[in-house]
């Protein structure tokens, strides 16, 4: 069997790391996307550690041509792309009405734009591939003091049922993961407890949309 490998746009010490962890410890090589060469750097050698094969490509979500760069580099790298992973997401704090309209577009070029790019990239290079979306609680219940953040959980939920219903026919499963609380080590809301949820929607491919929350 050839390998595979998982791509996380958006990397960083949380849900990614322990993503990349869980999928590199099931067999997957890992690429990461995130802005600084020095934390993918980081990751790198962490992940090596653990036995996990993982190399980083330094883009920014937030700009179309180097988002396309570090794609294109992965892509050039593997040859393919089996599971995409966005976990990018933006938004400063404020309430609506404070928020300038260039600061709320900017937000959301990182939170949903750049999924949707990241998405058109991978696609042409996915054969019965796996597309998966950090959701949050915010998308079904905004809170004002973070207006930009909300728009942007909307925008990417909205999003991965549009890719789903796109997408599924061509054998290709979208899925995204709606976070209904603050992570957080040591609670149910832990990365860890998030990224084994990741693999077990990888491994199940049935819903749309898993509501991730302690009942």
């Amino acid at each position: 069997m050839s390998e595979k490998i998982l791509l996380i746009v958006g990397a960083g010490p949380g849900i990614s790391l322990y993503t990349a962890r869980k999928f590199g410890k099931e067999g997957f090589k890992v690429a990461l996307i995130s802005r600084s060469m020095e934390s993918l750097q980081k990751y790198e050698n962490e992940l090596k550690e653990d036995g996990i094969a993982a190399k980083g490509f330094p883009g920014d979500v937030s700009s179309v041509e180097s988002l396309k760069t570090a794609i294109d580099a992965v892509i050039k790298t593997y040859g393919k792309i089996d599971v995409l992973l966005y976990n990018a997401a933006a938004g400063r704090p404020g309430k609506p009405t404070t928020l300038s309209v260039d600061h709320l577009v900017e937000d959301f070029k990182t939170s949903v734009a750049g999924a949707l790019i990241s998405v058109k990239e991978v696609i042409p290079h996915m054969e019965k591939g796996t597309i998966l979306l950090t959701g949050g609680g915010l998308a079904l219940h905004p809170y004002a003091d973070y207006a930009s953040l909300a728009i942007g959980k909307a925008g990417i939920r909205n999003l991965a049922y549009s890719l789903h219903q796109e997408l599924s026919p061509k054998g290709i499963y979208v899925g995204t993961l709606t976070i209904k609380g603050f992570v957080q080590e040591g609670t149910y809301f832990s990365p860890k407890n998030i990224a084994n949820t990741f693999y077990r929607m990888y491994e199940n491919q049935t819903e749309t949309e898993i509501m991730y929350e302690e009942m």
